[in-house]
Parts: structure tokens; sequence; C-alpha cells
């Protein structure tokens, strides 16, 4: 019998039927394309072995003057430096009482302690920090109050509730002798306010969580309901953070990672600095600092509200100027096309600036204005603010129903899953999608949530130079491209991982790793085919004296059939052939693996798929 060589063509085809797209790959999960060739993607493990509180929004790495590496973390709880492995605390602070306003009680047989802070302007999971304090006369000592705790639940504008712990994280319960109110030198200093894990599309009864206003209260879209999201660039080597529709913060490195970030505006100097932004970035040639989304000037004072459409920039290499004045390159601009600035990205000798319907052009052109901004397209708006990518070959992002990509001209990205991926999504979570990339194996992609999920938990991916889409199942909320270090980073369960690490998932098996044609037949599918063997071509990327993967045939006669098994067998580096017998007018391949197919307990294996050759001849049916 004779074998026919099965070379599929690189990338995942769905816009047709299983059928319909003959002669390419159907489905996937974790599988990347390589030369052509489909391959299982790399693994992860995690970087630091302690989790970090809030979701991770967003990851930014430089290098200090002295050499020394540093990696920013936003969550929607806090913002961290991480150096040497160690999470360190630099979260702004809002507001620091006087000695004797708060002041704590507690019931016997409770872990409950309730604060008394009149207009503390809190919410529910925000951290304040407490010191000065005595002990409550009881089990509630001083060592247990004067520390960091997360807020509870509010119970009205004056009172929130917090759970006793001791230095060590265990739950203290107050006794009978816990009656005092923690003395008159208390001081509470409360950090910025948390934001949410979702956005939230509209206002009223049930925005925010459980919690975060007092019982029966309804409220509108604010910095403290709505989904947390950061930007961070450097000035030098300080970090310049905002936080979304919040204020504008800056660490100086000098100061070390024991200091937190402080608000912009107040630093010795500052003038007309916004005060509230929806992104901030830095230019690069010109170090401009940059505000999307600021609040304009009234009277030469900030408002304190967003103007969602205003773009406002410092004095050149001053990051505390933003007074416009003849002597100095301070300004702004106001976009016009749209009713939001939703993200910005800089390019090469230009920044792109999305609104929610167009794309703008943000370029340094000199005194007397500073900056130019020029349109470049209609009806080509980003669907969250970090959805945009810069890759080699241009700047890739995700619209509401497409793909795109800009170098010098906006073009629309041939996309052969676009159905697939647009129909399967929650759009409604759109600011929660991030693009990404990872430039060992030319790839763009992003993350998003599937439909029916408030959380990130599946991805897509196109390989540039080889213009091959693949896709999968994986949460992960944020992600750094590899620069200076060497594997890229990502966060997923209060964790952060690195990437491209070997093959498993943190040292367990990564299992439900596939690809699986469309269908093939013989000519047109007119008659029956026999299949009685299978000739594998896998390499198998390390380990390569113990891996595995199963080879599985999958056939039907019509295409309004459902798939049949009709054999899973299991091959190694040594399998020559995989005998088989089927019957049936169309086949399906899929190649699987779960990382342990010998039961061997080696569960770090890559591999990847060459060509199959598939002994096929005509047959009657019987």
């Amino acid at each position: 019998m004779a074998l026919t060589k099965f070379v599929f063509k690189p990338g995942i085809f769905r816009e047709g039927t299983s059928y319909d797209s003959e002669g390419g790959w159907f489905d996937c999960n974790l599988i990347r394309f390589n030369f052509g060739r489909p391959e299982k993607i790399g693994g992860w493990r995690k970087e630091i072995n302690t989790a970090f509180e809030g979701t991770g929004r967003h990851l930014h790495n430089w290098v200090l003057l002295d050499g020394t590496q540093e990696l920013g973390l936003g969550t929607n709880e806090k913002y961290y430096i991480i150096q040497g492995g160690v999470y360190y605390d630099v979260t702004p602070i809002r507001r620091t009482t006087t000695a004797g306003l708060v002041t704590f009680s507690a019931s016997n047989g409770s872990s409950t302690i309730t604060v008394t802070d009149n207009s503390n302007g809190a919410v529910a999971n925000d951290w304040v920090t407490f010191s000065g304090a005595v002990s409550l006369g009881g089990n509630i000592t001083a060592d247990v109050l004067n520390q960091e705790y997360q807020i509870a639940s509010l119970i009205d504008t004056n009172t929130y509730t917090i759970i006793a712990k001791d230095t060590g994280g265990s739950t203290v319960v107050a006794n009978a002798s816990d009656t005092g109110n923690g003395g008159a030198s208390v001081v509470g200093t409360y950090q910025i306010n948390v934001g949410l894990n979702i956005y939230s599309t509209s206002t009223g009864w049930s925005v925010g969580t459980w919690g975060a206003g007092p019982f029966g209260s309804t409220t509108g879209l604010s910095f403290t309901n709505q989904l947390r999201l950061w930007s961070a660039d450097n000035f030098g080597e300080d970090l310049i953070i905002n936080p979304r529709n919040g204020g504008i913060f800056y660490w100086d490195a000098t100061n070390g990672v024991s200091t937190r970030a402080v608000e912009l505006q107040n630093i010795s100097g500052a003038n007309q600095v916004p005060t509230v932004g929806l992104q901030t970035l830095v230019s690069e040639t010109d170090r401009h600092v940059i505000v999307f989304g600021a609040d304009p000037l009234s009277g030469g004072v900030r408002t304190g509200t967003s103007d969602p459409m205003l773009i406002a920039f410092s004095d050149q290499e001053n990051a505390l100027e933003f007074e416009p004045l003849n002597t100095n390159t301070a300004g702004s601009l106001r976009a016009s096309e749209g009713s939001i600035i939703v993200g910005a990205r800089k390019s090469r000798q230009e920044i792109l600036v999305w609104t929610d319907t167009a794309l703008y052009s943000m370029q340094f052109i000199g005194p007397p204005y500073t900056f130019g901004l020029n349109l470049i397209n209609k009806g080509t708006g980003l669907i969250g603010p970090n959805a945009a990518i810069t890759a080699p070959n241009g700047v890739f992002w995700m619209g509401y129903d497409s793909f795109y990509v800009y170098n010098g001209a906006v073009q629309k990205v041939p996309c052969p899953v676009q159905d697939y991926i647009f129909g399967g999504m929650n759009v409604t979570q759109g600011f929660q999608f991030f693009a990404f990339t990872n430039n060992e194996f030319n790839e763009v992609g992003w993350f998003y949530c599937s439909e029916g999920s408030n959380n990130v938990d599946r991805y897509v991916t196109y390989n540039y130079v080889e213009q091959a889409w693949a896709y999968g199942q994986l949460s992960r909320t944020c992600w750094l491209d590899r620069n200076i270090v060497n594997y890229p980073r990502a966060t997923g369960s209060n964790y952060l991982y690195e990437h491209e690490y070997g093959y498993n998932n943190d040292g367990s098996p990564m299992t439900n790793v596939y690809i699986e044609s469309a269908d093939f037949d013989i000519g047109d599918g007119e008659g029956f085919a026999f299949i009685n063997r299978i000739v594998p071509d896998v390499r198998f990327l390390n380990n390569s004296n113990d891996g595995k993967v199963n080879i599985v045939l999958k056939t039907r006669n019509y295409p309004g059939d459902s798939l049949t098994t009709n054999s899973t067998n299991s091959m190694s580096s040594s399998t020559q052939q995989i005998d088989v017998r089927s019957r049936s007018r169309q086949a399906v391949l899929r190649i699987e693996s779960d990382d342990d197919a010998s039961g061997d307990g080696n569960n770090d294996t890559g591999w990847r798929l060459g060509a199959t050759r598939i002994d096929l001849r005509a047959d009657g049916r019987r």
C-alpha cells in the first residue's frame, strides 16, 4: 500500500467548516507554529514563591544607573517594586491622620475589630497601617494593632471593620478584658483606594465589590469602583506611575525600595501638574511627561476631574512643570474624534493614541507647538487600554471586531480564526484584554475573557513572520516580554511566572495540549477510504529518549456527522509506525500530550510535528 505524506498548512483555519478547511489545522490548545510546524508552547514556573496582593495588571522593568534591575508590578490593590526576588510595597499614601482620630472597639469572643475614623474615605479591601496604639486590655495587644490591615467591610462613612491578627498573620480573638479604644496616639496611614478586578459597564445598585459602600447605596463610576489598570514609565532611573483615572505618582530610585511613590503635584517645585489621568508615559527622545485624559486648567488651577480627550505634557526634561509658557515646551492638545482616550503606545518617532473610535499619531514637532496630533484613521478603535502592542514590524492591536497593524498605514490583519475569537469573547470585559509579544518566536498575541467569563482565561497568537494563528486556554492577567531578563514574565493567580521555561506547568504536567487537523479524504470524498497504518514524524525537543505523544485518528462519513475516535496510540522517539484499521469518507488527525504519557513522572517534554505519512487508499464500505 502507498504512503501519503500529510503536511498541513501552518496556522489554524476556522472561518469555514472543518471539511472546508481541508489541508489545514482546525483546532488546538497550548500550541504554536514554528518553522511552519506545530509545536507545544514553552512551559512556566513561579519566579517568586510568595504571592502578591491583588490581581496583576501591569509589569514594567528597567535598570538603575548602578546596574540594579528593577521590576514594577501594579495590581488592583497595590504597586510593588520587585528587587532581588522580593516584593517591596511602594503604593502611594492618600491620607495620614493626626494622632487620636482613630479608635478601636472589640467584642469578647470575636476577631472583628470596629475602627472609627470620621470621613476616612476608605472602600472595602483598602489597606491601612496603624501606629501608636496601645493594648485594648486583653488579647488585642499593641503588637496586634500596630501593623498593616486590609479593611474587611464598611459600616458607614465613619466606621469599618478589620480582622485582628498577630504579627505572623494568625487570627486573634478578643476576650472580656479588651475594653479599651487604643489610646489617644493612634495614627492611621491609608494607601490609595483599591480598584476592582472586573470592568463595570453601568452605575447604580451592584456596581463595585460587596461592601464597597454603605448598605443600600448606589454609586457612579469612579476611581474606586472601576477596574484598576496602571501605566508606568521611566523618567531617568526614576518611575512615574498612574492608576487609570487616578493621580500621577513619582518613585525616586535614589531613596530606595523602602520608600513609597509620592504624588507628583506634591513634590517641591511642581507647577500645574495634572492631578488625574487615564494614562501617563514619557516621550523617548524629547523627554516630556505626557498625561492622557488629564484634568484641564481653570484659572491656572487643575480641576481635579479628567477630561477624557485632553492630552497635557510637561516642559522638556522637567516632570514638574506643566504651565504653558513662552519660555518652555509645556502645553496640551485635545483629540476630537471619539469620546475617550482608550490607550496610547510609543512607536518609532511617534506615539499612537487610540480613542474609542479613531487612531491618532502624536509627534514631536518642536516650538512653538511642541507636539502635533494627526488623525490617521476612523473606525479603528481600541477594545481596551492594554490591547495594543509594539512589535518589530509594526504596532498591533485588537479592535471591537478585527485585528489591526500600523506600520505607516493602518491595515486589517487577515485572521482565519476571527469569527471564532470575536464570537467567543466577553466584549464587556474588553478593558481586561491585553496584548503581548514573544519576540523569540515572532509572536504577538492577546489574552481575553471568553464568553460567559469575567476573568481572562484564553489567548490568541499571531506569528507575523509565518502569518500563522493559534489559540488556547490559559489564565494570565499581564505580560512582559524578555528584554533585560532571560524569560518573559506574566502574572496569574497572585503569582509572578517566568514563561518559556521548560515545557511543564510550574513543575506539574501541562495537560490538554493538542492540535487537530481539518477533515481530509480521497479525491472529493465520493468514496470511502481505508487507513491501516500511520507513520508519525515527531521531534521531541528535550528528554528525547523519554518523550511520548498520542496519535489520534477520528472519522466520519458526512460533514454533518459527529467525529468518532477510531484509535488512540501512544508513540515515542522509537516508534516506527502505528497500525490502525479505519474505513470512512473523512478523517481527522490529532496529536495530543499530557507531559507524562509514559507514567514515569517525567513531565517536561516538548515536541514538534513533522510530516506525517498515512497509508490511505480507496475502499468500499462494509
